[in-house]
């Protein structure tokens, strides 16, 4: 499986997610700069986490407006898989692939510690791997998580079978509408999720539960070729 990650400044999760991705599937990814306008023939976009421009105006808000996600964008639309990951997934909503926004938490504070996902949906690209209803550990790093959509929205997103993961068992940590944590676009091939998964993908994470997402990725790919 061939896979790009996108570099943005403020960016600090592209190696953590580099690392995930060649252990699921052997092969180190491309880095590709923010200023570029095109991207390599791959079959998975990744934006990683970070503070992409510092957040300033708001967390992805000046990322999605980057030369290189008009080509994401177009990938995207093409059927290309899409991940985007805590402030990748602020960027994906700004840049329009998802619907609602990440606000700021509810705490109003930084919050870092680990929490406990759901798999709501596990006939995805991304989640496989795992069974229904599943409970992974996953850590989290954010001050802007709190997903917000309209009641339309949401009742849509879980009509259609796009929550992907919801935070479980009381952790939710910023107080995202309905517990979400990660949501599908409408073909199912762009994922956006607040937690980490990338890391904890070894032992020396303290677990493994987030390397079925990357598991799920590759196993994709194999199907699909």
């Amino acid at each position: 499986m061939k896979s790009a990650i996108i570099l943005f400044p403020g960016t600090n999760r592209e190696r953590d997610m580099a690392a995930a991705l060649k252990r699921a599937s052997g092969r180190d990814p491309a880095i590709v700069w923010h200023g570029e306008t095109s991207l390599p023939d791959v079959d998975l976009i990744v934006l990683p986490g970070g503070f992409s421009f510092g957040d300033y105006l708001r967390a992805g808000a000046i990322a999605a407006r980057s030369p290189v996600m008009a080509e994401v964008v177009k990938r995207a639309r093409d059927g290309v898989l899409v991940l985007g990951v805590c402030n990748g997934f602020q960027s994906l909503c700004e840049a329009g692939l998802l619907p609602g926004v990440l606000m700021r938490n509810a705490s109003l504070k930084f919050v870092c510690r680990e929490v406990k996902l759901e798999v709501v949906n596990t006939q995805t690209p991304f989640t496989r791997a795992y069974s229904p209803r599943q409970v992974i550990r996953c850590p989290v790093a954010h001050h802007d998580g709190n997903y917000f959509a309209d009641e339309a929205t949401l009742d849509r997103l879980e009509g259609e079978g796009r929550v992907a993961f919801r935070y479980a068992e009381g952790t939710n940590p910023n107080g995202s509408r309905r517990d979400i944590a990660g949501i599908l676009n409408e073909r199912g091939n762009v994922l956006g999720l607040m937690p980490h998964p990338e890391d904890m993908v070894e032992e020396a994470h303290g677990a493994t539960d987030g390397l079925g997402i990357f598991e799920s990725i590759v196993g994709a790919r194999e199907l699909a070729a």
